[in-house]
C-alpha cells in the first residue's frame, strides 16, 4: 500500500503479574512467517547491508532485566514488536 501513510502504535500496560508490557506496532507489510522464529538470533538479517545485530541486542538487553520480547504479525496487515520488563516501585530509605 504505498500511497497510503504508515501507522505506528506504542501502546504500554501494566500485568497483573508486576510487568509492564510495551508493543511497537505497525501497518506495513509485516514479518514473512519463516523470518519470525530467526529475529533475534544474532547475525541474522533480511537486510542486504544489515549485520544483524540490532534485534539480538534488544533481547539481549531485556532479558537482563527480567523480561522477554517477542515479534508477530498483525491482521489484517504490520508487526507488532512486544517486550516485557519487571516493574517495580521505588521506595524511600531513611
Amino acid at each position: 500500500h504505498p500511497n497510503e501513510a504508515a501507522i505506528v502504535n506504542v501502546r504500554c500496560k501494566r500485568s497483573e503479574d508486576r510487568y509492564i508490557q510495551v508493543s511497537i506496532s505497525d501497518t506495513g507489510q509485516g514479518i514473512a512467517p519463516d523470518q519470525l522464529d530467526h529475529l533475534f538470533e544474532a547475525f541474522y538479517t533480511t537486510k542486504v547491508d544489515g549485520i544483524g545485530m540490532g534485534l539480538s541486542i534488544c533481547r539481549s538487553i531485556v532479558e537482563a532485566h527480567g523480561g522477554r520480547i517477542w515479534a508477530t504479525n498483525n491482521h489484517p496487515r504490520g508487526a507488532s514488536f512486544t517486550f516485557t520488563l519487571s516493574s517495580f516501585e521505588e521506595t524511600a530509605i531513611d
